[in-house]
């Protein structure tokens, strides 16, 4: 549902914000009371001197006016550009996948090209290449079902399992699109039976952290210790219990990650969530500081796009606007539409759209805001 118009849908949270809280007869003081969040951060964000960076304080913000957080902010965004719109349509393509009875096609396309295909997928995926990733997935998707239906004996472990993968491709990119309904409609259908697969059981709690439900995301995540969670859970978890306050929990989970990192690329992952965590409970200083210490060069372009984000907005809530701006322009060059569909990217892309006083990398950010539709 969209009762709001779209322009409002491609701006700041602040805005749509004011506009709902209206709508609910609420004041400002009866809005700060029912979330518990301070008066003057609810007046700043809506009058544009504030910007939301933490996953925490926008879901109480969206339990408190009995909105979806998708209803704050904005998504799914407006499309902006040929490769916004490509990316878009792949929520079309996906949902009549999933009405649409399975072909009786009497053989499918070999194990080898199943594999091929979902290793092209998950490398654009881990780039951060959206209009790639959302070009090969309709068709990935309808190729693992016709494989796993046809697949000799000796293949339907592995015809199976790279199934699972593609659906999980399909609900990350859909989820992170925002059409979180599609996202988890099409990870039960992943499952195979009743079983339990980890990679589903991952994304169902990176689905349940971004719809502001972080208990329901530490459930979720203690039922994937029985599947073999290995350090990427222990994460997970971790951000959902700085959703919720818990820091010492938080801490606890990050520890737990990093004793089960195996490589170079892994603990990087597991300092950059130590960054993000910091952010969500409010230390930016603490954030700014492992992001500085994380080994960018391990990581893929999503997640250094993604380490990058939370780095500027740690450096834009210390005053320092200009380091904020380079992060976010080196977070573009990574993974340019992952950044600009990010909610909280875009927050940060606005505040620091007028708060650049280095020229270049000012016309840098209104650039970025120009592309993202934010200005």
């Amino acid at each position: 549902m969209r009762e709001l118009d779209e322009t409002a849908a491609g701006g700041p949270i602040g805005a749509r914000l004011a506009a709902w809280r209206l709508r609910r007869g609420l004041t400002r003081d009866g809005l700060a009371s029912r979330t518990g969040l301070d008066l003057d951060y609810v007046a700043g964000l809506e009058t544009g001197l504030e910007w939301v960076d933490r996953r925490g304080p926008v879901a109480a913000l969206a339990a408190a006016l009995r909105l979806d957080v998708a209803d704050l902010t904005g998504q799914p965004y407006p499309p902006r550009g040929e490769e916004h719109a490509a990316v878009r349509a792949v929520a079309f393509h996906l949902r009549r996948r999933l009405v649409r009875p399975r072909s009786d096609t009497p053989s499918g396309p070999r194990l080898e090209e199943l594999a091929e295909r979902t290793r092209a997928a998950a490398d654009a995926d881990a780039t951060g290449d959206e209009r790639s990733l959302a070009l090969a997935l309709p068709e990935l998707i309808e190729t693992a079902d016709h494989t796993v239906a046809t697949a000799p004996a000796a293949g339907q472990e592995e015809a199976m399992r790279l199934r699972v993968e593609a659906h999980v491709l399909g609900a990350g990119l859909l989820r992170r699109l925002g059409y979180k309904d599609l996202a988890w409609m099409l990870l039960h259908r992943a499952r195979p039976g009743t079983r339990e697969q980890l990679p589903v059981l991952v994304e169902e709690v990176r689905l349940l952290i971004d719809l502001g439900l972080p208990e329901y995301a530490l459930a979720r995540a203690e039922r994937a210790e029985d599947a073999g969670a290995g350090w990427e859970m222990p994460v997970l978890a971790a951000v959902a219990q700085a959703m919720a306050g818990r820091r010492q929990q938080a801490e606890r989970l990050l520890a737990t990650a990093a004793g089960r990192a195996t490589s170079a690329r892994e603990l990087a992952m597991v300092v950059a969530a130590r960054a993000a965590v910091a952010a969500e409970y409010g230390d930016a200083e603490e954030a700014v500081g492992h992001a500085r210490a994380a080994d960018l060069a391990a990581l893929s372009g999503a997640h250094r796009s993604r380490l990058l984000t939370v780095a500027a907005a740690a450096e834009a809530r210390q005053d320092r606007a200009d380091q904020a701006a380079a992060r976010l322009v080196e977070a573009d060059a990574a993974a340019p539409l992952r950044l600009r569909l990010d909610p909280f990217a875009r927050e940060v892309i606005a505040v620091l759209a007028a708060r650049t006083s280095d020229t270049a990398l000012a016309t840098a950010v209104r650039s970025l805001a120009e592309r993202a539709g934010l200005r």
